[in-house]
């Protein structure tokens, strides 16, 4: 490849995150210059295309909210751990249980939780609560080879101003239990 000069020079794409990076989570509008910034690597011809590990939510109502935050994304621009895990479950001919949040869940439409042989944990929010936990763990105590998938693995992250748990916890007290 030759140089131009242009501050393009070499790079064949960008990958950026989106919490933390375009907007910071629990916040309502996007971070001061990212808007300006995305705009200006697609104005570039770059290939532009975002990763999250965001699970409280389908990816199309995080590209809709993307946009009205004024950038200019598409959902197959978006890498996200829900649709990733529907590919592994499928191919896998796997059946979860699903502890994930309810406003997430239309994103596993399609996807058998009939007689699970598998569980599944998102940012559940609401939905973590002792009861849910203890159903995912009585699923998994049952099967011979339990089969146990985090959509994250943080402690806990950043809602606007507080802290707040993150899925991993829950989920290494379910890996907790299965280590015997």
């Amino acid at each position: 490849m030759t140089s131009t000069g242009k501050w393009t020079d070499g790079v064949e794409g960008i990958l950026l995150d989106i919490t933390g990076v375009l907007y910071e989570s629990g916040e309502s509008e996007a971070i001061t210059g990212s808007v300006e910034a995305v705009k200006r690597l697609k104005e570039a011809g770059l290939p532009v295309r975002f990763c999250t590990n965001e699970t409280t939510t389908t990816r199309q109502v995080l590209v809709d909210k993307l946009n009205r935050f004024g950038f200019d994304i598409k959902s197959e621009e978006v890498f996200a751990p829900i649709p990733a895990m529907c590919q592994v479950l499928k191919e896998r001919n796997l059946r979860p249980h699903l502890l994930i949040s309810r406003n997430a869940s239309a994103d596993f439409s399609g996807v058998p939780t009939d007689n699970s042989n598998c569980v599944v944990l998102g940012d559940a929010v609401d939905e973590f609560s002792y009861a849910n936990l203890n159903k995912a763990f009585q699923i998994l105590i049952s099967l011979d080879k339990p089969i146990l998938f985090s959509l994250g693995k943080g402690r806990y992250y950043k809602d606007g101003k507080d802290l707040a748990l993150d899925v991993g916890s829950f989920c290494r007290a379910l890996e907790v239990i299965m280590d015997g």
